[in-house]
């Protein structure tokens, strides 16, 4: 049978699914793979099923001979791997668009909300029992209704997003992407630009991909361009936003306050940022939702499936 790794532990039926269509390796570590392991795993498995910060970048293809034919990521962001290197190499790149979509869309909006009603800040007050009882001025946050939700990036979460915010809470939305979006149900404006984005927001949620344009996309120029009273969500990946300035623009309350699942430099989050009380910060939980990560697995399992019988691959990148 075709020798498969599978870089990191996923869900027992996807395992399953796995072994039941080739020879499967599962890597026994609880961390991203290093670069001497990525080049290795090119020149023994003919299918290597990787996920978030395995280091296939293109010094993991630089000056070998891979065997490897289908890189089959399990997710929907594939930053981790220089598609261009795998290519010139001979090697497929498959993804999970879809399977990702409701679940990282809620984690904006739950986002949304402990950040604009300082849900965090509560949180800590009842665990370190300090809080004293209700009071009429306490923790008093932003309300969700009527304000406008700026969108940066409308692809498929992008979208789910405005769905959500709109209908469920009655935002009003604005959103920026580089080609024009044909309606989708859900009334917004589109901006001319990020800076009209910026201006008119009172929660800016990142819903890029990590690609060289987008790093740091969002930077001090545009901070400085944000309402004071207004929020910061990151559900995209972590270099989008410059993590050095948005850390400036918190502690000088030039915004009011920021929800993160996502870091530039993770998993290090910086010190600085964890002692900011203006600030939610999640371990990455976009998808982590057994059945969306059970989901995300199937459709990794079923382009590999797809390469074994020859056929077109279902999400080549």
């Amino acid at each position: 049978m075709t020798k498969v790794l599978i870089t990191r532990e996923l869900p027992a039926s996807v395992m399953a699914a796995a072994r039941d269509c080739a020879d499967v390796t599962e890597r026994d570590a609880g961390r991203p793979m290093s670069l001497d392991e990525a080049r290795a795993a090119l020149e023994t498995y003919e299918i290597i099923l990787p996920t978030l910060g395995d280091s296939f970048g293109p010094q993991a293809f630089d000056g070998i001979t891979p065997v490897t034919k289908l890189i089959a990521n399990f997710g929907v962001g594939y930053n981790h791997i220089d598609v261009t290197s795998a290519a010139s190499a001979g090697i497929a790149v498959t993804n999970t668009p879809g399977a990702v979509t409701d679940a990282t869309a809620d984690i904006a909006m739950m986002l949304t909300l402990m950040s604009c009603r300082r849900a965090s800040e509560g949180e800590r007050m009842v665990r370190q029992g300090a809080w004293t009882g209700w009071h009429p001025v306490q923790l008093l946050g932003q309300h969700l209704g009527a304000k406008t939700l700026g969108i940066v990036g409308m692809g498929r979460i992008g979208k789910a997003i405005a769905r959500r915010a709109h209908f469920g809470f009655g935002m009003n939305i604005v959103f920026y992407n580089r080609s024009k979006v044909p309606d989708f149900g859900v009334p917004g404006t589109q901006a001319q630009d990020l800076s009209e984005l910026m201006h008119a927001a009172d929660v800016v949620v990142m819903a890029v991909p990590a690609t060289p344009e987008t790093h740091h996309m969002l930077g001090a120029e545009q901070l400085a361009e944000m309402k004071p009273n207004a929020h910061v969500v990151n559900i995209a990946r972590g270099d989008v936003v410059d993590e050095e300035a948005l850390i400036e623009a918190l502690q000088e309350g030039q915004i009011a306050g920021a929800g993160l699942d996502v870091y530039e430099f993770e998993p290090k989050v910086p010190q600085s940022l964890m002692e900011l009380d203006n600030v939610t910060l999640l371990p990455h939980l976009g998808t982590a939702a057994l059945e969306v990560r059970e989901n995300m697995g199937f459709m990794a399992v079923d382009n590999i499936r797809a390469y074994l019988a020859g056929n077109a691959l279902p999400n080549k990148v």
